[in-house]
């Protein structure tokens, strides 16, 4: 090789590595890919979820207080009753014997007040014969005392007969109850929804324990018991209008409404970190729909809140960002009293969103949020109707995406921008 083609060899070589620099220079960024969306007027409702089981408004548990074999059953799972109906019966003869021996020891105590009744007239009646001839001086004093004596005597036995005349009746009446106990009928208008005993059976009754012979529930009336939040409950309040969805009736909704809100609250794993305190809510249905037993598994929406004309947008649009990276931060004054405080365990975070400009680049703008539905949040302060907000994806706007930043707008699903395309 001669030697004067060494340096032009070495010119053209510096020359495109200078040209290839140059270029790299003044290349910008490529743009990062998001989607778009824009800031609009529309309803939006607060929409509060949980979800239960299906179970009549009121249920009783039929039982009996005293014991005895089960000899008659009227009714089987699935009739409807009405109130008052006979359902059942135990074996009485026992109770009618009780009954009828207490009636005849109310009998026998008003004969013996009748007798002590006779005999107190009778004492009296003499006690005034005798102090009538003492005036006249025809009897001494002692014979007047005694006959007061037993005037005396015949009133205290009197009155102790009449005692004993209101235990026989008290014992008459508990005997009389526990006989009326045998028979078994329906406190409510309902349907007999399971029976606990067969006939044959002893039924021990007790007044400290139950033992249930079967359950009525008034299907007429249904609601479902949910579980919301402590941070949810506050915006619940009785006569909210709510939309329930049975899992066992796919694509039906039925009308409810907030009936009840507890005012305690329920709190699992206390003390631990899994800690979680709920409030019970009860959603009455409006009518009792077809096919819909208790026990089955219901979803409720609670209508919450309602703004008719709200400045909204995507739920997933609103991100947070810690409050010393935004561009409006405030940096502490040198030698304020906030240096001198201990440094916060965690920091301060704001509500954003990343407004898109004419030009694409986006730029960090702090918002102030109201009610959510289950996609849009309401913008209170910060936004106006038709600005447009990046919306996704979801780790470039948590996380990549800065102020100032170009961006492009693309569709999900977009093959193009995901690498998808094919070959032409």
């Amino acid at each position: 090789m001669k030697w004067w083609k060494v340096p032009i060899a070495a010119v053209l070589l510096f020359g495109a590595a200078g040209i290839a620099v140059a270029g790299l220079k003044g290349r910008p960024a490529p743009a990062v890919e998001v989607q778009v969306a824009a800031a609009k007027k529309a309803p939006i409702v607060r929409t509060i979820t949980g979800a239960g089981k299906v179970q009549a408004a009121t249920t009783v548990k039929i039982s009996s207080n005293i014991s005895g074999d089960l000899v008659e059953l009227d009714v089987k799972e699935g009739d409807k009753v009405q109130k008052g109906q006979l359902l059942g019966r135990i074996d009485r003869r026992r109770f009618e014997a009780a009954s009828r021996q207490a009636f005849a020891a109310v009998s026998g105590a008003k004969a013996d007040v009748q007798v002590t009744q006779v005999d107190v007239d009778r004492t009296a009646s003499e006690h005034g014969r005798v102090e009538g001839l003492v005036q006249k001086g025809l009897a001494s004093t002692a014979e007047l005392d005694r006959s007061r004596a037993d005037r005396d005597a015949a009133i205290a036995r009197l009155a102790s007969a009449r005692e004993r005349l209101a235990q026989a009746s008290a014992a008459y009446e508990e005997a009389d109850n526990n006989l009326s106990k045998t028979t078994m009928s329906s406190p409510i208008e309902g349907t007999v929804i399971e029976l606990s005993r067969e006939v044959g059976e002893r039924v021990r009754g007790s007044d400290f324990s139950e033992d249930v012979v079967m359950t009525i529930a008034a299907l007429a009336a249904m609601e479902v018991k949910i579980e919301v939040g402590e941070h949810e409950v506050v915006h619940l309040r009785p006569g909210q209008k709510a939309e329930i969805v049975v899992d066992a009736l796919e694509g039906q909704t039925f009308d409810g409404e907030v009936v009840e809100i507890a005012q305690k609250a329920l709190i699992k794993n206390a003390g631990t970190d899994a800690e979680v305190t709920s409030f019970p809510i009860t959603v009455a249905l409006g009518s009792r729909p077809p096919k819909v037993m208790p026990g089955m598994s219901a979803e409720v929406r609670i209508a919450a809140e309602t703004r008719d004309s709200a400045v909204v947008v995507p739920v997933q649009a609103v991100t947070v960002r810690a409050e010393k990276s935004l561009p409006d931060a405030v940096a502490p004054v040198e030698g304020a009293a906030t240096v001198l405080t201990a440094k916060r365990r965690a920091e301060t975070l704001a509500k954003v969103v990343f407004v898109v400009d004419g030009e694409m680049k986006v730029h960090v703008r702090r918002v102030r949020t109201g009610i959510s539905s289950d996609t849009d949040i309401e913008i209170v302060e910060g936004l106006a109707a038709g600005d447009k907000v990046v919306e996704g994806p979801y780790r470039t706007l948590a996380k990549d995406l800065n102020e100032g930043d170009r961006v492009e707008e693309t569709k999900p699903g977009d093959k193009k921008k995901h690498g998808l395309g094919g070959r032409g």
